[in-house]
């Protein structure tokens, strides 16, 4: 009798959260955002299914769901365990279809589309072996690892050769590492006061609560009004003190001048950084502004669109922190990419999670690159923000201001199935009224 099981369906939800009518997650470039995902099912014949998703903020979502269904062709019958015993040569083939990398190639929507089905069927693997994604791929040899990782355009900066050398330098002390981890977690910074539609009176208030929740570091966006930024930084730095990591995200906002200009009137604040001070895909930007606003660090990379990118911002020395992001790339084998050239580059990398699901999903990486490839780093920290988590069936855990290592099968990305009812758009429950489905 066989065994054998088959991916009998790729289920495509456009899942959104009216997150405008408050502000949570507004800022310079985006000021109504509705945290939404465009969230994929893999099911098998066995009765399972690995899940995926890509982050969005509203209006676009069913463009990034009609992506994903293109996908389906390639998924739909074949053999789960060929599939995942390959999953490098899965994430190679998605990215090799001709016809659909002709709209990238290795970028944008399509991209990420991929991004979200290689994601589902390493959760399923995960769940398979009922262990925690970061764990599976942290107890992978060093060439098993490698195995997943694409680096035909990535050998200028990072061979194959020096990525097992990474690894296998890890392999020293890295059961302790896991021991660590499992016992402190990896540390968080939060965003949670920082959003620009917030009053001063809540931005006082959250402040006070991050510093009571044990966070080491805070983050507030800029980049709509000078005078205002002036002012809020300072409320933060009074509320704070001195010495305290304060971190500053502008989204995109400004040229090179701008950023310079700008960042002059906010450093006697001292922050921690400038996050996405300009156009995420311009290193050379990116360069330039880190060489006229040292001290102060650069920090980019959530929307930084595949692993070239990453690899040409390293090497032109445009960035001091670089932030992967779980769903803007191809997939878990991309961020590997990632990993392995930041660590070859000696940047730490410090995880974007501002977004439903993305601290789910990204504390793996960073727990996965403590454990296995880039070690302790003490700069290391993963953005935490305090919304949508109720609605995942394995929520992030803060402890003291650190993330405590996720333990349960998969990835974290798997919701409540009432959660998605609710928000599917535009026919969930929270999207009756008419005034929120015209803004949609």
């Amino acid at each position: 009798m066989s065994t054998t099981s088959t991916i009998t369906e790729l289920r495509v939800r456009d899942v959104r959260f009216p997150t405008s009518r408050d502000l949570s997650g507004s800022d310079a470039m985006n000021p109504d955002p509705d945290y939404s995902a465009a969230y994929v099912e893999l099911h098998t014949s066995d009765g399972d299914h690995g899940d995926g998703l890509v982050f969005t903020i509203g209006r676009g979502n069913d463009v990034q769901c009609a992506a994903i269904e293109a996908l389906a062709g390639h998924v739909v019958g074949r053999d789960v365990e060929e599939l995942l015993a390959d999953l490098g040569g899965f994430s190679r083939e998605l990215m090799g279809d001709s016809q659909l990398r002709w709209l990238g190639p290795g970028k944008g929507v399509m991209h990420m589309a991929i991004g979200a089905v290689v994601n589902a069927a390493f959760d399923l693997r995960a769940r398979r072996e009922g262990k925690p994604l970061w764990l599976l791929l942290a107890e992978l040899s060093p060439k098993e690892l490698v195995d997943l990782v694409d680096l035909r355009y990535l050998g200028d900066a990072l061979t194959r050769e020096e990525a097992l050398e990474i690894l296998e330098r890890a392999q020293d002390g890295k059961a302790e590492r896991i021991a660590h981890l499992l016992e402190h977690g990896v540390p968080a910074y939060t965003t949670t006061p920082g959003w620009l539609g917030y009053s001063d009176e809540k931005l006082r208030r959250l402040l006070h609560e991050a510093r009571a929740e044990g966070f080491g570091m805070v983050k507030l966006k800029v980049g709509a009004d000078l005078e205002d930024d002036v002012r809020r930084m300072r409320i933060a730095r009074q509320e704070m003190g001195p010495g305290y990591p304060i971190a500053t995200d502008a989204n995109q906002r400004w040229g090179v001048e701008e950023a310079i200009t700008w960042m002059r009137h906010l450093a006697e604040f001292e922050p921690a950084w400038i996050e996405e001070p300009t156009s995420p895909d311009d290193l050379l930007a990116h360069a330039a502004i880190r060489r006229g606003v040292a001290p102060v660090p650069v920090a980019t990379g959530e929307m930084m669109q595949n692993a070239i990118l990453a690899k040409q911002f390293l090497q032109a020395g445009a960035l001091d922190v670089l932030q992967l992001d779980a769903t803007r790339v191809g997939g878990v084998c991309e961020n590997l990419a990632i990993l392995l050239l930041a660590a070859k580059f000696d940047v730490p990398v410090c995880p974007h999670a501002g977004g439903v699901g993305l601290c789910e999903l990204v504390q793996h990486y960073a727990f996965l690159d403590a454990a296995a490839i880039g070690g302790e780093r003490s700069e290391r920290v993963i953005e935490y923000v305090d919304h949508l988590h109720e609605h995942f069936e394995d929520p992030v855990e803060i402890v003291d201001g650190a993330y405590q290592a996720p333990r349960r099968p998969g990835s974290g990305a798997r919701m409540h199935d009432a959660s998605i009812t609710a928000h599917l758009f535009p026919d969930g429950a929270v999207w009756q009224d008419p005034a929120d489905r015209t803004a949609a």
